[in-house]
């Protein structure tokens, strides 16, 4: 990690050029919709309120697309408000109706589990220290001891039908060839309950979510104003997407995890050095604590000479170090400029060169096997033939140093046996050697 770059992510702060945090937040894109804006900007601004966010268990982590709410939260928690970090136990066995199909249940036991994984990765993103300290809650803890009979008396009373039916992610599974579950449909209610509980435990008053959402969101706005007649809030962040049109952080159908087992620091990193242009300066004001003045320099920056990727850079820089440290994203950083010419392959820890090689073409090879077999496993060439011409012009390295021997074998000599195999300047496939 550069020296001369000082990190937002290393000391999280709010934009002090900003009067008021949803000043701050709006400019930032993140209120896609909410209730009355007025009243939550004065909200925010007068003395510190319980708010929340609720993330299901429906995977082993939370991805991108959840990082931003949970940065959302910090942002709201550094302006001296209260946040709940809430990690569904109950609505995780149910899990919120998909817009296609009905989403297969998960064990009990297997929810549990991930309960407490989302728990810990929510938990970094929040102090839990001072006036304003998080809490992690669970709303199992007030589901599980509730009868159906109570649940459709104290609850179920104060929904219509009606209305239920009108929320856009039932209509359109009711529009489906499936249809819709009462279970998933009976969701909205479950989340409603979790604001209304929220509210009378911990005078919660205000809620946010991605817009995607909404329906659920305001479920609980007015459950709480029909049973408790008070008035509550909720915010809608947008659907993040990229400058195409499409759905922000997937790849082939693959989230991008904030679980380093799951996606690696090394794989994060080059997902965001992947940042179209056009996206540049909105991925830094959604997912970086960077002032509108730093952001204003670095996409000036970005602009002047595009072909740097400055821009791509800082946003990899700083949304790695929020998600995975300060010394993995270096690490990162060490293997990326490594693979690619600038720096030593041999000091590298091995953790992290495997996971880097993880992403490129790769292939699993007994120790000794011809470079020439190597290159054509790992699809870097058609044929044995083609392997050998590549070599013969010069343009094969193995771990940094010219192939000039057709006869040349495989060693896997660098930490953790592997081994970094080029053809031309940018075309690398890892071998990962059996000994």
């Amino acid at each position: 990690m550069s020296e001369t770059v000082a990190v937002s992510a290393l000391a999280p702060a709010n934009d002090p050029s900003f009067e008021n945090v949803w000043d701050e937040i709006v400019w930032r894109g993140l209120v896609h919709v909410s209730t009355d804006q007025e009243a939550l900007r004065a909200l925010l601004a007068g003395d510190p309120i319980t708010y929340y966010c609720g993330f299901d268990p429906t995977a082993p982590s939370l991805h991108l697309g959840n990082l931003v709410q949970l940065l959302l939260l910090r942002r709201l928690q550094l302006a001296g408000h209260k946040p709940l970090g809430l990690v569904g136990g109950s609505t995780g066995l149910i899990g919120d109706p998909k817009p296609t199909a009905e989403r297969t249940l998960n064990d009990a036991e297997v929810v549990a589990e991930w309960v407490g994984y989302l728990q810990s990765q929510v938990a970094r993103f929040l102090s839990f220290e001072g006036e304003n300290a998080a809490r992690l809650v669970n709303n199992l803890d007030w589901t599980a001891p509730m009868s159906a009979v109570t649940f459709l008396r104290e609850i179920g009373k104060h929904y219509r039908v009606g209305t239920m039916l009108k929320k856009d992610a039932v209509s359109a599974r009711l529009n489906s060839e499936d249809g819709i579950s009462y279970a998933e449909f009976s969701y909205q209610i479950l989340q409603g309950l979790d604001y209304r509980e929220l509210f009378l435990r911990h005078g919660c008053l205000l809620q946010t979510g991605g817009s995607d959402q909404w329906g659920n969101l305001t479920s609980g706005v007015d459950l709480i104003r029909k049973a408790e007649g008070a008035t509550v809030h909720a915010i809608g962040t947008p659907l993040i997407t990229n400058s195409d049109g499409r759905k922000f952080g997937k790849s082939e159908g693959n989230a991008i995890w904030l679980d380093p087992a799951l996606t690696s620091p090394y794989a994060m990193y080059q997902f965001w050095l992947n940042t179209d242009d056009a996206d540049v300066r909105d991925r830094l004001k959604v997912f970086t604590f960077l002032t509108r003045g730093e952001i204003d320099e670095v996409a000036a920056a970005h602009e002047a000479a595009p072909f740097r990727r400055i821009g791509q850079k800082r946003v990899a820089l700083e949304v790695t170090t929020l998600v995975h440290g300060a010394e993995a994203t270096a690490a990162a950083i060490a293997a990326s400029e490594a693979l690619f010419g600038q720096g030593d392959l041999t000091t590298l820890d091995a953790g992290t060169l495997r996971s880097a090689l993880e992403e490129l073409p790769h292939a699993d090879l007994p120790a000794g096997t011809p470079v020439v077999q190597a290159l054509v496993d790992t699809g870097l060439v058609t044929s044995l033939s083609e392997a050998r011409r590549a070599i013969a012009q010069g343009g094969v390295s193995l771990d940094g140093a010219k192939v000039e021997d057709e006869s040349a074998l495989v060693t896997g000599a660098l930490p953790g046996d592997v081994s970094v195999l080029r053809r031309g300047k940018k075309t690398l496939a890892g071998l990962f050697v059996a000994r």
